[in-house]
């Protein structure tokens, strides 16, 4: 069976329609201000940041702090996994 992941914050679920359909607590417009977003890589042992490089061992992790190298600017947003 597949997983499915939260771009923004890492959320696993067994579905897609299961995890778009809740809000998530780190959406770029605030907490609960948005649904989930569909990781749409594979599953890795390592997630790296597509603004910066940063590697961490799950998107949660990795999403869970600021980017230097974010293009709204220095500590703006947070690491975003690429694919």
């Amino acid at each position: 069976m597949a997983n499915y992941y939260c771009e923004n914050c890492g959320t696993k679920a067994s579905s897609v329609s299961s995890l778009t359909s809740s809000s998530c607590y780190r959406h770029p417009n605030g907490a609960g201000k948005g649904k989930h977003k569909l990781y749409e890589g594979s599953e890795k042992s390592q997630y790296t940041c597509k603004y910066c490089g940063t590697k961490s061992s799950s998107i949660s992790s990795l999403t869970n702090n600021s980017c230097y190298r974010h293009p709204n600017g220095a500590g703006k947003g947070k690491h975003a996994p690429s694919l």
